[in-house]
């Protein structure tokens, strides 16, 4: 077994849980208070800042020209597709970019990208990789999934969101990773394994609790 297949079998779960968040649900059937996917699109925004510097360091750590130019693709595509689709969400929900810009955080998504970061920062490429790859990952899933849901995908708005995310280009970043997971993690003893799992799985409950800040609309504000 690959470590990536490893890595699917211990998110996988967390990920399902997701997909029955009321968030998930509620954007499938077409349910979901459309003030509460605002306040999700701002707060991913935000994130997405942070969340772009994992790429950069990944292309600090590389040490193969191609990984290098590959890093450097992923990040472009989350600066001028996934971000521009946010601001483009932003409008037609009356949000304007200034406001995405002047958003705060909320406790958990400065938790999460703080963690992150830290660890891509001070850990190993591989480390790096078990950081960013629950996000990436886990929305192809989710996209994925509910595109197969002709209910999820009649709701003029949600629709693009899904299709954003059940992309074959996205989900072509997406693999390139997984399979540079792999490659890193090629020979490393069991205890190094473990830990990298130990961070995937860290920050899939990430994922998990940034669906849960959105539905109940988490402020920053103490």
């Amino acid at each position: 077994m690959q470590f990536s297949q490893r890595l699917f079998l211990k998110g996988k779960p967390i990920w399902e849980a997701c997909l029955e968040h009321p968030f998930l649900k509620e954007l499938s059937n077409g349910t979901l208070e459309e003030d509460k996917f605002c306040f999700y699109v701002k707060q991913d925004y935000v994130y997405l800042k942070d969340y772009i510097k994992l790429f950069a360091l990944g292309m600090v750590k590389s040490d193969s020209l191609e990984d290098i130019q590959a890093f450097s693709k992923c990040a472009n595509a989350i600066v001028n597709i996934e971000m521009d689709a946010h601001i483009e969400y932003a409008k037609k929900f009356g949000i304007t970019k200034e406001e995405l810009q002047a958003t705060k955080p909320n406790a958990n998504n400065l938790s999460y990208t703080k963690f992150m970061l830290q660890v891509s920062t001070e850990g190993s490429l591989a480390e790096l990789l078990a950081a960013l790859l629950p996000c990436m990952w886990s929305y192809a899933f989710i996209g994925s999934t509910l595109a197969k849901n002709e209910k999820a995908l009649e709701h003029p708005l949600y629709r693009e969101w899904i299709l954003t995310y059940a992309d074959k280009e996205y989900n072509n970043h997406n693999k390139w990773c997984i399979e540079l997971m792999d490659r890193e993690a090629e020979g490393l003893p069991e205890r190094e394994l473990k830990k990298l799992e130990e961070i995937f799985i860290l920050s899939s409950k990430y994922e998990y609790m940034f669906w849960d800040g959105c539905y109940k609309k988490e402020s920053w504000v103490i």
